[in-house]
């Protein structure tokens, strides 16, 4: 099965489950959607092989972080639009057909009539460098720490780099790669920089061609 492809299937005797390969955590996983009634007997069933262990949110949560991917509620909410988010990409490039005649839900917030993206005050950045793990909520400020440029949305400690990593907005201005900048950490400024996303590399099923 390809990345970014799903099937309807029987699954140990259940029918109406659906397998798809969309790599919400970031690694190359499958999801499983199942009828409710049966979601404990097919779980019980995976963990029956050795090779299978349970987790939870918390791992789920510092995969998709290192993976660079939004979280609805906390990266991502009614009043973010693509571009702020960097997820332009969703509305094709900029020669497409979509950019270019625009007419889907919302366009004339996002687009230009010549199908460039608008300008935007804010965008979405990685952050690394600091010291302790910042969480939703701290605040950014420049350099020296004496104006607040934006918020982090998501952190934690990454196991993979073994390091903390945030990401969060800032004004557009700051938000190029590299620059320094300081959260507010329990009350502490602390020195980071703005980080390319992912911080780690994906590694997705891609059918060879």
């Amino acid at each position: 099965m390809a990345f970014m492809t799903g099937t309807d299937t029987t699954l140990d005797g259940v029918e109406g489950c659906r397998i798809t390969r969309c790599g919400y955590t970031g690694e190359d996983g499958f999801e499983i959607a199942m009828p409710a009634e049966h979601a404990a007997s097919i779980a019980s069933k995976l963990l029956s092989d050795p090779a299978v262990n349970p987790t939870g949110l918390g791992a789920r949560d510092s995969l998709r972080l290192e993976a660079g991917l939004c979280l609805y509620g906390h990266d991502l909410n009614e009043t973010i639009n693509p571009v702020e988010a960097t997820l332009a990409w969703t509305m094709g490039g900029p020669k497409s057909r979509r950019r270019k005649e625009g007419g889907f839900l919302g366009a004339e917030h996002v687009l230009k009539p010549d199908g460039k993206l608008q300008k935007v005050a804010k965008k979405r950045v990685g952050i690394k460098g600091m010291k302790a793990p910042a969480r939703e909520g701290a605040e950014i400020y420049d350099s020296a720490g004496e104006n607040k440029i934006g918020d982090v949305t998501s952190g934690t400690f990454s196991p993979c780099l073994k390091a903390p990593i945030a990401m969060g907005y800032v004004e557009t201005a700051m938000s190029k790669k590299g620059t320094e900048v300081s959260l507010k950490i329990r009350g502490k400024m602390q020195k980071a920089e703005i980080a390319p996303m992912p911080f780690v590399e994906s590694r997705y099923y891609r059918v060879p061609e």
